[in-house]
């Protein structure tokens, strides 16, 4: 599982801890969690183990990064796929992103959630999604500027809350429920009208 491609080459620290984390995914997703050794992740990174620690205090620490990652492709696939239609557009494009992106992580989405939520670093997790909150609460002032969405939402919770709501979904499809194919555009569906009447928008 890779989220990009990081070469072993150069001595730059961005390219170094980018190794550690892409190494540490690969040995987590493999290994899991628990099994996984630092020995393990920089033999796979091609550096020395104290190289590890300039970066990392334990391999726990490494999932807030991961995390960061994620996020990252979250905000990517957005600003790639998301246009500048309609609200109602935009909330389906933003649900079909996430539910995409679930679906091809689904097995480090599960490591995320082992090793962040169940740690110290569970703290961590608004600091990490504040990039992706704030795409979302622009997005909602746009819409109420235009007048199509409730002028009385609070956009810094609504926002959190469609990610969550989103995310939770996305999650039940793939990695509780297994849904088919058709089970999961039934639950997108559904979904998207939830949202939609909870921004006050028109469907």
């Amino acid at each position: 599982m890779t989220f990009s491609h990081i070469g072993k080459k150069g001595v730059s620290r961005i390219d170094k801890k980018e190794r550690i984390i892409q190494s540490a995914i690969d040995v987590f997703s493999e290994k899991g969690i628990e099994k996984a050794t630092i020995s393990e992740i920089v033999k796979k990174a091609g550096i020395a183990q104290g190289t590890f620690y300039l970066y990392f205090s334990s391999k726990l620490a490494v999932m807030p990064a991961i995390a960061e990652v994620m996020v990252n492709k979250i905000l990517e696939g957005l600003n790639k796929k998301v246009s500048g239609g309609p609200i109602q557009q935009q909330i389906n494009d933003i649900i079909h992103v996430i539910f995409d992106l679930t679906e091809t992580y689904k097995e480090l989405t599960k490591l995320l959630y082992t090793g962040l939520t169940q740690t110290q670093y569970v703290g961590n997790w608004e600091i990490i999604y504040a990039p992706l909150y704030e795409w979302i609460e622009e997005l909602l002032r746009n819409g109420m500027k235009d007048q199509v969405i409730d002028s009385e939402l609070n956009v810094k919770y609504t926002a959190k809350i469609i990610v969550g709501t989103i995310e939770s979904a996305a999650e039940q499809a793939y990695l509780y429920d297994q849904q088919e194919t058709e089970a999961v555009k039934e639950h997108q569906k559904e979904l998207y009208y939830f949202l939609i009447k909870a921004l006050g928008a028109h469907t």
